[in-house]
């Protein structure tokens, strides 16, 4: 079980400069399923380029968590994805959300759900 998963996901960061920015990203992607252990480079560089385009790191966890679940609940009867290999795999994600108003709670709504198919395990995540 990764980290993520063993620590209080209710708590909201709010880091204040670009290395904090950058290690919480990181930190939240590595932590989910079907991700590398350890960031690359191009991972740091895409945190940074979110960072720098204004990204808000709740906006940027929100859309690793819809991307996650949205994986973890494919019907078992098809194909297995190929595992994440890079941050950029949740561009298309992050634009998405920013081209619509979040409604409040929503990533908490986010972590109480993968929180809860995290613990199915991935056999039963399908059916949730």
């Amino acid at each position: 079980m990764k980290a993520r998963q063993q620590r209080r996901l209710g708590e909201e960061m709010t880091p204040c400069d670009e290395a904090a920015y950058v290690a919480a990203l990181i930190m939240l992607y590595v932590d989910l399923p079907d991700t590398p252990l350890r960031p690359s480079p191009q991972d740091q560089s895409v945190a940074r380029k979110l960072y720098q385009q204004n990204v808000p790191l709740s906006l940027a966890e929100s859309a690793l968590l819809l991307s996650s679940l949205r994986r973890l609940v494919r019907s078992s009867g098809l194909p297995p994805l190929a595992p994440i290999r890079s941050l950029a795999y949740f561009q298309p994600v992050i634009a998405e959300l920013q081209l619509q108003t979040l409604p409040g709670g929503y990533l908490d709504y986010l972590r109480l759900k993968f929180e809860k198919i995290a613990a199915a395990g991935p056999k039963v995540a399908h059916r949730l």
